[in-house]
């Protein structure tokens, strides 16, 4: 590995100092805001070094493969995240996190990565097909969530035996539809997610230097997650926050603190489509992987999880995925539609915050 191409990033090896900070902090003093601030700190680091192995990846395998990598890796805190408060009992804490996820990848995340490549270029372009296709992939997420609330609202008696084979149902459908994508993105109509492009950057490292750092941040990333939420009730409690704000703002960012950081430093480098890719791929895999799979995941705990989500929060993730339309169709991008995808974000999050 060339390591001259890590000293401009010197910074991260100083903050990746508070990775075992946190852990001293917890043993010495317990959960509470200090170490939910010191392992939030230490996530930021390794996210970075998340977005410099994924764009070793993306030189090797392409745009399309490097997001769906990124995406995927990124996604594993989340899951560790929700599975950790899933068998915890936090069932509206795990939809929470879910809602902000798909949120703040459509919204925070690409917003923030538009900003930054439109700050220093004028005009970014990316596959409006593939941004197309995932954008209706997410619509199927959307039905597959709001029909619960649909039965919950207009049954005045609503079985919860109903809800939870609904729920299961419903799960195994946007599995399959997981599966297909993938099929569909890698296999069939792999070159809409993959285009050749007309310069190449050669890589720095090997794919497996790459694979390493890749799955040696994500596991750090995941541990520091994981003293995230042991503090969060703590840190909620000190701070006088609501569980529903906690769990859609600020667990949703925290485990996506990976998307955020590659993104950005990709559209800062005029590699939008692979910012996009990032983007997108992390929001279906969360709606069509993640979501279903912490359903049948509940079945090995007491009280099965269903699909039943929030109104509030629901309606939050069908505008975000409305306003991904928009700014998608026509494949092009710049610094003003970034700063008012980030805004949308504010305006939500001043609403979640507000929301008993």
């Amino acid at each position: 590995m060339d390591l001259r191409g890590l000293r401009p990033y010197l910074w991260a090896f100083v903050l990746g100092l508070f990775v075992p900070a946190s852990w001293i902090v917890e043993l010495v003093v317990g959960p509470g805001v200090q170490v939910f601030a010191i392992a939030g700190i230490g996530i930021i680091p390794l996210a970075w070094f998340m977005g410099l192995a994924t764009e070793e990846l993306g030189k090797h395998a392409g745009p399309g493969i490097g997001g769906l990598l990124n995406a995927t890796f990124g996604n594993a805190t989340e899951l560790i995240i929700a599975l950790f408060a899933l068998f915890s009992g936090l069932h509206e804490v795990v939809k929470a996190s879910l809602t902000g996820s798909i949120i703040g990848n459509i919204l925070l995340v690409l917003g923030l990565s538009m900003l930054a490549g439109g700050a220093r270029h004028k005009t970014q372009t990316f596959s409006r097909e593939g941004a197309g296709i995932q954008t209706s992939m997410l619509l199927l997420a959307v039905i597959g969530l709001v029909m619960p609330a649909l039965y919950v609202l207009s049954t005045q008696t609503p079985s919860d035996l109903i809800r939870e084979e609904m729920s299961l149902g419903i799960a195994g459908i946007l599995l399959l539809a997981y599966v297909f994508g993938l099929v569909f993105s890698l296999r069939t109509h792999r070159d809409i997610f993959n285009p050749v492009t007309e310069t190449a950057d050669r890589p720095h490292w090997s794919v497996r230097t790459s694979l390493a750092v890749l799955l040696t941040a994500t596991a750090l990333v995941a541990v520091e997650s994981e003293l995230l939420v042991g503090s969060l009730e703590a840190a909620r409690s000190s701070l006088g926050l609501t569980e529903l704000f906690v769990g859609v703002i600020i667990v949703a960012i925290v485990g996506n603190a990976a998307e955020h950081g590659s993104a950005v430093i990709m559209a800062w480098r005029n590699k939008m489509e692979l910012s996009v890719a990032i983007a997108t791929t992390s929001t279906t895999q969360i709606a069509l992987f993640v979501a279903p799979f912490l359903i049948f995941a509940s079945l090995l705990t007491s009280e099965l999880m269903t699909l039943d989500f929030e109104i509030f929060e629901l309606v939050s993730i069908a505008l975000s995925t409305g306003v991904l339309a928009a700014v998608a169709s026509d494949g092009r991008s710049n610094w003003y539609e970034g700063l008012l995808l980030v805004m949308v974000y504010a305006i939500i999050g001043v609403a979640f915050f507000f929301h008993p």
